[in-house]
């Protein structure tokens, strides 16, 4: 059974939230929640979140009481570019210089192995 959550708009860059995505890819679910915990980056946070969320998503189902969230792993996970937000600072010589605000989606997809119908 395979279960999927996503956030969208996170205001961190997906190049930062790339390195924290694959330091969890492949893991069990218990393991990957342990590691976000500990780890340092600011991106752990809403990397973490999306994977609770989609282990919740996975046991509110109906076939999912059943279920043991032990059993859980990641079976796809993917950081995509959302919007950028454009401000400007002031530059020297009277210009403006362009500051750059990303943002990211992140996508979360577990699967206990377990085909269901």
């Amino acid at each position: 059974m395979e279960a999927k959550a996503v956030a969208r708009y996170i205001r961190i860059s997906p190049r930062k939230a790339r390195q924290v995505a694959d330091m969890v890819r492949g893991k069990s679910v218990e393991d990957a929640i342990n590691l976000l915990h500990f780890v340092p980056q600011r991106a752990s946070g809403p990397v973490e979140k999306v994977l609770r969320s989609a282990v919740s998503n996975a046991l509110n189902r109906e076939e999912g009481a059943k279920l043991d969230p032990e059993d859980f792993f990641i079976k796809t996970i993917w950081v995509d570019q959302g919007p950028t937000m454009r401000r400007y600072s002031p530059g020297p010589m009277g210009r403006a210089t362009i500051i750059r605000k990303r943002s990211c989606h992140v996508g979360v997809v577990i699967s206990n192995g377990i085909q269901s119908e």
